[in-house]
């Protein structure tokens, strides 16, 4: 009969972790839907402005601005954007395994800092040689995520640029999940900083348009590059916080199904048990008549 009361209780707390998390998956579904609209309606507009910026690299000079590269890259800043909170799947491990691995690695002779957006990230660098200490750069970045939106993630990004060019960081990469839809995130670095060139693109009819710029191409462009660069960590975050929601109603999804093979079993192995009790009684029974009988 203890064993019976064992499997009964674990049928009671495997039953409340269910409700648990399909109230999760519920809620992770409501949030998910407006940062997906969030993401969906902001990308034209950064894709475009994007664009905008290719296209006059190419035609300009960027060696004269402040945001291009020729620098002999000693120190590195790796901005790692995770969620505030856990429990869904591999969302966070990713982005902190990839950033470790780009320290461990590919600039393991740099000077390599951590800069942390999401208390996951802060919990696993905080404490490390990788954690930004003695810096200016901006503390305390989880709150974003109370009330996310452009102007509160814009002095972050302005600070980094700021850095960057006092030279305080020779190179800037952002690692994050993009959103690719509810069940799939796809892991991504991006340069951040030094801006890179466009990529070669082949020529399509052999057209060569002539644009007359006012002002200048390369004042075009100083104005432009800190827009943009704001907008592409904005993106990013965006991008993560989409992301995060997929991630959490998919892993809450799947411990529900757990959960509910797990609860069938356990009444499966409780009814078992129940019988063989029952058996073991009425055998009981029986041979304790058969002696009074005799």
């Amino acid at each position: 009969m203890a064993n019976l009361k064992e499997v009964r209780n674990r049928i009671t707390s495997v039953s409340s972790t269910q409700q648990i998390t399909s109230a999760m998956k519920m809620v992770s579904a409501a949030k998910l839907r407006r940062a997906q609209d969030a993401i969906i309606s902001f990308r034209p507009y950064a894709n475009k402005l994007n664009e905008m910026l290719q296209h006059l690299v190419k035609v300009a000079d960027t060696s004269k601005t402040s945001f291009s590269g020729g620098r002999d890259i000693q120190t590195v800043l790796l901005v790692a954007i995770t969620s505030n909170r856990g429990l869904c799947g591999a969302f966070n491990s990713n982005v902190i395994k990839r950033t470790k691995a780009l320290a461990s690695g590919k600039y393991k002779d740099r000077k390599v800092s951590v800069l942390s957006i999401g208390k996951k990230a802060d919990d696993a660098f905080k404490g490390t040689e990788l954690h930004v200490i003695g810096s200016d750069l901006p503390k305390r970045l989880h709150k974003l995520y109370e009330d996310l939106s452009f102007e509160k993630v814009a002095p972050v990004a302005e600070s980094i640029m700021e850095n960057y060019i006092n030279g305080q960081f020779d190179k800037v990469e952002v690692v994050y999940n993009e959103f690719k839809n509810a069940a799939v995130q796809h892991l991504t670095v991006e340069q951040y900083l030094p801006v890179l060139p466009p990529e070669a693109e082949q020529e399509g009819n052999g057209l060569v348009h002539d644009y007359i710029f006012e002002p200048s191409k390369n004042e075009i462009i100083e104005e432009l590059i800190p827009r943009s660069l704001k907008i592409q960590l904005y993106r990013a975050i965006l991008e993560s916080h989409a992301a995060e929601h997929g991630a959490r109603m998919t892993a809450m999804h799947k411990a529900t199904e757990n959960a509910t093979d797990m609860i069938k079993e356990l009444r499966i192995s409780y009814n078992k048990a129940r019988q063989a009790a029952i058996t073991n009684e009425l055998i009981e029974i029986v041979s304790g008549a058969d002696a009074l009988s005799n």
